[in-house]
């Protein structure tokens, strides 16, 4: 096992308590990435104790030709016009994929954009300016499943997080 379902929960307390005063007074979107955020999402959403919002996006990245791509595959149903959003994602990797999104979503004009990321991976990165506000924990270059993390459909729903093969 990699993370226990307490160590996640004493951390996305934490991460909440930090997300809670620092959005006070403020119009708080959260904007889960689906499918891999989905289980975080939801429990970082019910950490944040102060009234909020909440939304979903999925994204696809793939090749087209020489350059990486991506595509919406649900969009947001709120306007992010002028508001405080917030993108919880399960782990920034290389950080392509979550760079277009901002960009994206930033053409919309929201007062605020910024991240949250269950696990972080750094050494991967391609893209240095990503707005990381919040890290739940460094991440191992392995590949991970449970909470929310799957291998081909399944193991999505562990309530610990597991390093593949141990």
């Amino acid at each position: 096992m990699y993370l226990s379902r307490e160590e996640l929960a004493a951390r996305i307390g934490e991460l909440g308590a930090r997300i809670a005063a620092d959005y006070a007074g403020r119009d708080l979107l959260l904007v889960t990435i689906l499918r891999g955020a989905v289980v975080f999402g939801a429990d970082l959403s019910r950490a944040v104790a102060l009234p909020h919002t909440l939304d979903f996006v999925s994204v696809v990245g793939y090749r087209r030709g020489p350059q990486n791509a991506v595509r919406f595959l649900k969009d947001l149903d709120t306007p992010i016009t002028d508001r405080d959003v917030l993108l919880v994602e399960n782990v920034v990797d290389t950080g392509l994929t979550l760079n277009y999104l901002l960009k994206a979503l930033a053409l919309r004009r929201p007062r605020d954009v910024a991240v949250c990321t269950l696990l972080d991976r750094p050494n991967r990165r391609l893209v240095d300016d990503l707005p990381i506000r919040y890290v739940g924990f460094p991440a191992p270059d392995e590949f991970l499943v449970g909470y929310g993390f799957e291998l081909e459909g399944r193991y999505r729903g562990l309530p610990d997080l597991h390093l593949l093969g141990r």
